[in-house]
């Protein structure tokens, strides 16, 4: 099967690893998984710093390298929320429930210019300690680390 899955990646956090490991699990052996890796001009409108390209796809490759996948794979250059997913030959999308809209919208568009839909995975979002989302924002903010744990308590009776 043949499998996109795309992000910023940065930092790599637990619930990138759970996407890209479900990815993988659905390309099974003989698969290939595609992953779009935003480029620096698109990651740019995040609003937290992110590391370089060259420096998030070899966090990434060693990750990948290290979890033993089977299925094969490739990074390629995101420069939209789409990437190469609307004219590309692919089975699958997996997505987070924070960019399931995304899917959809590939879909449509797909539709419209005469592509088959693909089928949309979506998993769920990983919790920190705290029962929220794990996110790349909260790491920057130290409030996580990477793999949910509270770094910080956040102001949650705040009056200010």
């Amino acid at each position: 099967m043949k499998v996109m899955v795309g992000g910023t990646f940065d930092p790599l956090h637990d619930g990138h690893k759970r996407l890209i490991s479900r990815s993988f699990e659905l390309a099974g052996n003989d698969g290939v998984v595609t992953i779009g890796l935003t480029t620096d001009t698109f990651a740019s409108r995040k609003s937290h710093p992110v590391h370089d390209y060259e420096e998030r796809k070899n966090r990434l490759e060693e990750y990948i390298l290290e979890s033993g996948f089977t299925a094969g794979w490739c990074i390629e250059p995101l420069s939209d929320r789409f990437g190469s997913a609307l004219e590309v030959d692919f089975d699958a999308i997996v997505v987070s429930e924070e960019t399931l809209p995304v899917a959809r919208e590939i879909n449509s568009i797909r539709r419209g210019k005469g592509h088959p839909k693909v089928d949309i995975h979506q998993i769920t979002c990983v919790l920190a300690e705290d029962g929220r989302w794990i996110s790349s924002t909260r790491i920057y903010r130290g409030e996580i680390d990477e793999h949910g744990k509270i770094l910080r308590e956040t102001d949650k009776n705040c009056d200010c």
